[in-house]
């Protein structure tokens, strides 16, 4: 990247783009036109809620994936993850938050009617499992694609242990429409193609990964954990004990995203670069092809044996851990990374949030409400490149965070100053009301500002947070989490049960899975290659390449 004119415009030389630079205030007011404002009712988003099954008295379920619910594999809303007990639950796009929420319960009360007596645990980090063995592997048929997803999940057990693998997130995707992208085409004074709304995304994620240690002090909700989780772990962690068997940390945020959690030591030397979408993917590519020592000890293919799929960092691009990342839908066996080339940022998955053990869904509207804003707000801020040393503060910053976050002491770095968080989190929230008040007017409404204001009472208060809130339960009965999760899960299996379905019906869910199971044995029917041959296929493919006009229609 170059500049010119004092600063005044940039270009970037493997986009051959220019953009006026205009700092936060400018593309407020400019969103705040009338025209521009209404391609805020546009936005989509959708949601991706993971959950493990539990039997009645708490434990892990050993059985196999409800033939009920349909096929693992090609079910457009209900499979699984690494486990046969981790289900996930998946709902299409909408312009509405509330949408979402009813799609959720839908699902949700589908599923539940058809556990028998086993229940949705509502929490992220998992129930008591005794050992990891006793945690069944995903089962997606006998297909070579079936056959791929399974063996990716053997490969994850022996890299990183399947208790890990247990953990539960929420996903939240968001997108902006066509529309929006014009107009702000047009701010800028360029024209509107797909390699601009590429740049733009990425400035989005580089402001989102400046910033986002807000989202686990904000919605993280594992500062306690079962001691289970922690058998033959080795970790310096101040934990204190609370009820029969709990560990927490009293100012823990989020658990789940620390280095005990979903995270991998192994990628920590890839420093995948978010400043422009070619550096992205040919440094994910790379990723895919780079050997691990640590990893070269499992099998992968060696006289038909398959412990992994690869000995290298990444089996495939769905290993890298990342608190965000840039989507395009894939077709039929298509690498994320060619998907991108092809067709451009389509939507971006935000990956930070815990399990919202208050609400039955894992994640409420006020969420999702916050989240719109917040991301805009990242979007209308400048953004500069990202850095090694900027990529790292990042990174300390959030763990400081998810293991201290509720400490009213807590410093953090802000582009090379140590700042208290609360400070640095109000400056975030002036800007944040003001985009709210933008998308209140767009929808004419009061929700956004009352689900920023919900936040900052937080900023205010931790004992408001969802972690601060889980260890005033924990700690003023002496109780363990695995029973305040129990009692949670029950709860919301009787709420469901009295609630009605919004936008699919029983019918509809029953014909959906008997539909997916149908496709599963026609995906198995048409496998022409056995399986060393298909995955060789599948790695031997050449990356797709970006062709040299990709203009916005």
């Amino acid at each position: 990247m170059f500049r010119l004119i004092q600063g005044e415009h940039f270009t970037l030389t493997d986009e051959d783009l220019t953009v006026t630079q205009l700092n936060f205030e400018q593309r407020l007011a400019a969103l705040q036109s009338s025209d521009f404002a209404h391609t805020l009712t546009q936005i989509q988003r959708g949601v991706e809620r993971e959950g493990l099954r539990i039997k009645a008295s708490g434990a892990l379920s050993q059985t196999g994936h409800p033939k009920a619910l349909g096929s693992a594999l090609t079910h457009e809303s209900i499979t699984t993850d690494f486990s046969e007990s981790l289900l996930e639950f998946i709902t299409p796009p909408a312009d509405s938050s509330k949408t979402t929420v009813e799609q959720l319960n839908d699902i949700h009360k589908f599923v539940l009617n058809n556990l028998d007596d086993e229940l949705l645990w509502p929490m992220s980090m998992p129930c008591f499992i005794d050992d990891d063995n006793g945690i069944p592997i995903a089962d997606f048929g006998s297909s070579n694609v079936g056959k791929m997803k399974q063996v990716y999940r053997i490969g994850l057990k022996n890299r990183y242990g399947s208790m890990m693998q247990a953990i539960s997130g929420v996903h939240f995707n968001f997108s902006l429409s066509g529309d929006f992208w014009k107009q702000w085409a047009q701010l800028h004074d360029t024209a509107s193609s797909q390699d601009q709304v590429d740049a733009d995304y990425f400035a989005l994620i580089r402001n989102y990964r400046r910033t986002c240690w807000l989202i686990p002090y904000l919605f993280g909700a594992s500062p306690a954990l079962c001691s289970s989780f922690l058998k033959d772990k080795k970790h310096q962690l101040p934990f204190e004990k609370v009820g029969k068997g709990t560990y927490y940390m009293p100012y823990a945020t989020s658990l789940r995203m620390s280095d005990l959690g979903y995270t991998n030591a192994e990628q920590s030397s890839l420093e995948i670069c978010y400043n422009q979408l070619d550096n992205y993917v040919r440094l994910l590519r790379d990723a895919m092809q780079r050997p691990s020592t640590r990893f070269s000890q499992y099998a992968a293919g060696e006289d038909g044996h398959w412990q992994q799929l690869s000995h290298n960092i990444l089996q495939i691009e769905n290993e890298l851990y990342a608190p965000i990342r840039p989507k395009q839908p894939t077709k039929a066996m298509e690498k994320p990374s060619d998907a991108l080339v092809r067709r451009g940022v389509s939507y971006i998955e935000v990956r930070s949030l815990d399990v919202n053990p208050f609400d039955p869904n894992g994640i409420d509207q006020q969420q999702m409400d916050f989240l719109d804003v917040y991301l805009v707000t990242c979007l209308l801020m400048p953004s500069d490149e990202l850095t090694l040393d900027t990529i790292a503060t990042a990174r300390e910053n959030m763990n400081k965070v998810v293991l201290e976050g509720r400490d009213p002491e807590l410093m953090l770095d802000n582009d090379g100053h140590q700042v208290n968080m609360r400070t640095w989190a109000g400056e975030l929230f002036d800007k944040f009301d003001k985009v709210a008040a933008v998308f209140d007017q767009a929808h004419n409404t009061g929700q956004f500002s009352e689900a920023v204001a919900a936040q900052r009472a937080k900023v205010t208060d931790s004992a408001k947070t969802p972690s601060g809130q889980i260890l005033e339960i924990l700690l003023k009965d002496d109780a363990d989490n695995s029973a305040l999760g129990l009692l949670l899960a029950k709860e919301y299996a009787r709420a469901y049960d009295s609630l009605d379905y919004t936008h699919l019906t029983q019918q509809d869910f029953e014909a959906m899975a008997t539909t997916s199971l149908q496709a599963q044995q026609d995906v198995e029917s048409a496998d022409e290659e056995d399986f060393a041959t298909f995955i060789k296929n599948y790695f031997n493919e050449p990356p797709a390449k970006k062709t040299p006009d990709r203009v916005r229609r």
